[in-house]
C-alpha cells in the first residue's frame, strides 16, 4: 500500500473524505470481516484504495464505488497489482448495483467500507431496499452513529433507526478507531460496526411496522398517546396492556418485539 500517492491530493469536504491510513487497523478490518476466496466485496467510497488494497488480497473479487473522478489515477496506481478489482466511478446511491452483481460468481456478498459519515444511513437503507442479498456489512462510521445502531431500550441513543436496522441485522461493534488514524484528521472518533443478515423477525405488515415505529419516536420526550394520535389508540392500549405497558410509556421503553406484537395485534383485531 502506497500512502505517498495522496501527498498532493486536494481533499474535498463535500465528499466527506477522510482516508484511514493505519495499516494495522486496515488489516484488522479485513481479518474481522472473515473475507475469503468465496467472497465478493462491495466497497462504497474507495478513496485512495487503502482498504481496497487489503480486501483485494483476501477476497475473490472487489467492486468499489467512488464518486470522485479525480481519484482515478491514485486508485489505478494503488491497485495496479490487484487484478480482481473493479472500480466504478459513480454515486453508489444512484447505481444499479443489482445489475452489476449479475456479472460475478460468488458464494458470499459482503459490504466492507469506510463510509462517508453524512450518507451512512442512506447507504444502508439502499442496501436493504435494493435487496442485494448481502450476507454481512462491516463499516466504519462515526462512533456516535455506531452507538445508535447498537443501542438498547431506555438509552439516549436508542431510536427508530436502531429498530429499523435490528429488524434486518444482528449488530455488534468490532472496535473503536481514533480520529488520529485518518488523513485528514476528522473531528470525531470512529467505530467499526458489523451487521450480519438475520431472518429472526417477521411481522404481518412491514410497512405499518416501520411507520408505527417512526411515529412512536416522532417527539422523543412525548409518550405514545401523544405521538400516535392518528392511530386507533384503544386497540394500541389493549396491545400494550398485554405486554404490561400503557399509552403513557415512551417509545424508548419498547423493544423490537414489543412493536412487532403491537402491529400483529392491530392486524388481527
Amino acid at each position: 500500500m502506497n500512502q505517498e500517492l495522496v501527498k498532493d491530493f486536494k481533499f474535498k469536504k463535500k465528499f466527506g473524505q477522510n482516508f484511514l491510513k493505519d495499516e494495522n487497523i486496515l488489516r484488522n478490518i479485513v481479518e474481522k470481516s472473515d473475507i475469503d476466496k468465496d467472497t465478493l466485496v462491495l466497497e462504497i467510497g474507495v478513496g485512495a484504495a487503502y482498504l481496497t488494497y487489503y480486501t483485494a488480497k483476501a477476497a475473490k473479487n472487489v467492486i468499489g464505488y467512488e464518486i470522485d473522478e479525480s481519484l482515478r489515477d491514485i486508485i489505478c496506481d494503488q491497485l495496479k497489482d490487484c487484478d480482481n478489482t473493479e472500480i466504478v466511478f459513480e454515486d453508489f446511491l444512484e447505481a444499479n448495483v443489482k445489475e452489476k452483481l449479475k456479472k460475478y460468481d460468488y458464494k458470499k456478498l459482503y459490504v466492507v467500507a469506510n463510509l462517508p459519515y453524512y450518507i451512512t444511513t442512506p447507504i444502508i437503507t439502499k442496501i436493504i431496499n435494493d435487496n442485494l442479498g448481502v450476507d454481512k456489512i462491516v463499516i466504519m462510521v462515526q462512533k456516535e452513529v455506531g452507538d445508535r445502531f447498537n443501542a438498547k431500550p431506555n438509552s439516549k441513543e436508542y431510536n427508530s433507526l436502531t429498530i429499523f436496522l435490528n429488524y434486518y441485522f444482528d449488530i455488534k461493534k468490532l472496535m473503536d478507531v481514533s480520529r488520529n488514524c485518518f488523513v485528514p484528521k476528522p473531528n470525531v472518533d470512529s467505530a467499526i460496526i458489523e451487521f450480519k443478515s438475520n431472518k429472526k423477525y417477521s411481522v404481518k405488515d412491514e410497512e405499518l411496522f416501520f411507520k408505527l415505529v417512526k411515529d412512536s419516536f416522532k417527539f422523543k420526550r412525548k409518550n405514545l398517546r401523544n405521538n400516535l394520535k392518528g392511530y386507533d389508540l384503544e386497540k394500541i392500549e389493549k396491545a400494550l396492556n398485554s405486554i404490561n405497558k400503557d399509552l403513557t410509556a415512551r417509545a424508548e421503553s419498547l423493544d423490537i418485539k414489543d412493536f412487532i406484537y403491537i402491529v400483529n395485534y392491530l392486524k388481527d383485531n
